[in-house]
């Protein structure tokens, strides 16, 4: 799919994707900051994947884990930094909750200091057991 808004374009085509844009988004978070390339790469290939383009170049990411049918995780959202406060992380956020595959499934997220930008679109705080 492609949702299109004036210069901007995301797309979940995966084959859109630059890995290296995709690395060095993740390398300036505090949740993804040390994953290897390699394990970047294989987490896009098992998930459905939304890239953020601005004239034909990356600047932005986000992908969800998902069943497909009852369950879907949002992981990895990031916008560069130059082209934040634009309302194109809400933007990103919409594409992906209107997901043709993924929008009748329940959706999760983690975030420590992101909360009252999920709770935008209705998510809530709850407890949840992990296992490492």
């Amino acid at each position: 799919m492609r949702w299109v808004k004036e210069d901007f374009l995301i797309s979940d085509d995966v084959s859109t994707i630059d890995l290296e844009i995709v690395v060095s988004l993740l390398s300036t978070t505090y949740w993804a900051a040390k994953r290897d390339r390699e394990t970047i790469k294989k987490s896009i290939e098992g998930s459905v994947v939304f890239g953020l383009y601005h004239s034909n170049n990356q600047i932005g990411f986000a992908r969800v884990v998902t069943d497909k049918a009852t369950f879907s995780w949002v992981m990895d959202v990031v916008i560069d930094e130059a082209y934040r406060e634009r309302k194109l992380g809400t933007w990103l956020m919409e594409c992906i909750l209107d997901h043709p595959h993924i929008k009748h499934t329940s959706f999760g997220l983690a975030t420590k200091d992101a909360q009252s930008f999920y709770r935008k679109f209705n998510f809530y705080e709850e407890e949840c057991m992990r296992r490492r």
